[in-house]
């Protein structure tokens, strides 16, 4: 216990010096006077005049074709006026033939009577009685904390 303490006192010591080394510096820094700063050139404001481009030499080649002003109308295929004459629907449909019906009913056969349902008693049953054991009581709980060996301090030892 004693050792950590001694760690951590060394430690902030430790980071207390290094602390005030780095602001007297940042102090030091601010106290000088910058450097004067290179002057910055400016730019011109008249620019010179651009280049002239080459002419370039005309070349001598075939001339085009013209272009007709107006187009040719496209002629189509003229239609037939007569058209095909169409099948003709039947007026009168051909009557299916149905089967004949039976006439007599079929003979159901006799329903069996049902069995008579048991008796039921009216009475609830009886349920027998029964006793359950006591329940255990809890353990009690210690209000006293046991010392441990290694958290406690040493025995005192009488040197001769």
């Amino acid at each position: 216990m004693a050792s950590s303490t001694g760690f951590v006192l060394t430690l902030a010591i430790a980071l207390l010096f290094t602390s005030t080394t780095l602001s007297s510096a940042a102090r030091h820094l601010l106290d000088t006077s910058p450097p004067a700063a290179p002057a910055v050139p400016t730019l011109p404001t008249a620019l010179p005049p651009l280049p002239s481009m080459p002419t370039l030499p005309k070349l001598a080649g075939a001339p085009l074709p013209s272009i007709p002003t107006t187009l040719p109308q496209p002629t189509l295929p003229t239609l037939p006026t007569a058209q095909p004459p169409l099948p003709s629907i039947p007026t009168t449909l051909p009557q299916p033939t149905l089967p004949t019906l039976p006439t007599a009913q079929p003979t159901l056969p006799k329903p069996t009577p049902l069995p008579p349902l048991p008796n039921l008693p009216n009475t609830m049953p009886t349920i027998p009685k029964v006793t359950l054991p006591p329940l255990p009581t809890m353990p009690s709980i210690p209000t006293t904390i046991p010392s441990i060996p290694f958290l406690s301090p040493p025995p005192a030892t009488t040197s001769p």
